[in-house]
């Protein structure tokens, strides 16, 4: 066959053989067409891990050790980040927990918890939302939020039906009551599995939040309840609003709140690790106010950026659970 014997496929072009043997040819590329060489990137710069404030932490942003790992136990291996996310109706759910900085640095697992479902489908089902966090010092911290979060969870999955038709109908004190005693029923198994342990039970226990939003776009209505070390902030036309203040309520006492969601609304569930400088810094709350009340919700790479926001002093787990009404 005479001629040319190469072809062009996209952009790489291929040619002709020389000598009609012997050596390959050389591939060629082909001259990209004209236009700028690094365009910009279609949603802006990626987000990046910043400090508040005039002191940076004291340990790095970005993950050093991995944690210590039992070749029989792999499957409860725990991963640094959580991320999740969902939109149903008029809201737009993000979630995340991440290593604290002192955890991280020391090579230690992440000890909160996390956990999002949907239970049901319809305009009846029920989006569920269980944070749990672990006194970091506590031996058995980690596996005492798992297990208290996922017992919550269980225990409120199996009442679905009749959560969501109280949930639609306002029925504030039969919400009170039934998640008070699915909760109260999740510590009381705690305390028992720390006997078993030979643990006190403050060492073998954590603060619990957890979050009901229903799939029913005609239904406003939110609720939250929980115990133990955490919060629970809203966001209303550019301001913060502590909506578990320090009322002289135990520590381990049972908080409950429904409310009814209003346009524009940003509702923030969250672990002690982020409930803590929200309350002791007003540099975060404020930068967090100025990120959240654009237009538009932020996506799940910008929710993370956010959440992670760090602070000197502040370098526990943290997981956090946003809501924003469209």
């Amino acid at each position: 066959m005479g001629g040319e014997t190469g072809y062009a496929r996209g952009d790489v072009a291929v040619p002709p053989a020389e000598g009609g043997g012997g050596e390959l040819p050389a591939w060629r590329w082909a001259s990209p067409p004209e236009g700028p060489e690094e365009p910009e990137p279609p949603n802006g710069p990626r987000p990046a891990v910043r400090h508040l404030g005039d002191r940076a932490p004291t340990y790095a942003a970005e993950p050093t050790a991995l944690p210590a790992a039992d070749p029989a136990a792999l499957d409860f291996l725990t991963p640094d980040t959580v991320l999740e996310g969902a939109r149903y109706g008029g809201y737009t759910l993000r979630a995340a927990s991440l290593r604290g900085d002192s955890a991280r640095y020391r090579g230690e697992a992440r000890r909160d918890f996390l956990l999002t479902a949907r239970f049901g489908s319809g305009d009846e089902a029920l989006v569920l939302v269980v944070l749990a966090g672990g006194d970091r010092a506590a031996p058995g911290a980690r596996e005492a939020a798992a297990e208290l979060g996922h017992s919550v969870a269980a225990a409120v999955g199996r009442s679905r039906e009749r959560l969501a038709d109280d949930i639609r109908a306002g029925r504030r004190e039969a919400l009170l009551s039934g998640l008070q005693r699915l909760t109260d029923r999740g510590y009381g198994r705690l305390r028992a599995r720390a006997a078993e342990l030979g643990l006190a039970e403050d060492a073998y226990t954590a603060g619990l939040r957890g979050l009901l939003l229903p799939l029913d776009p005609a239904c406003p209505n939110r609720v939250c309840f929980g115990a133990g070390a955490g919060g629970l902030f809203r966001l209303r036309a550019g301001r913060w609003q502590d909506l578990e203040p320090d009322d002289g309520d135990a520590a381990g006492g049972f908080r409950f709140r429904a409310s009814v969601a209003r346009p524009g609304d940003t509702l923030l569930l969250c672990s002690g690790g982020l409930a803590d400088p929200m309350r002791e810094e007003n540099l975060l709350p404020d930068e967090l106010a100025a990120r959240w009340s654009q237009p538009e919700p932020p996506g799940l790479a910008a929710f993370l950026a956010d959440t992670q926001l760090r602070l000197k002093g502040y370098a526990d787990d943290r997981t956090a659970a946003a809501v924003w009404e469209a």
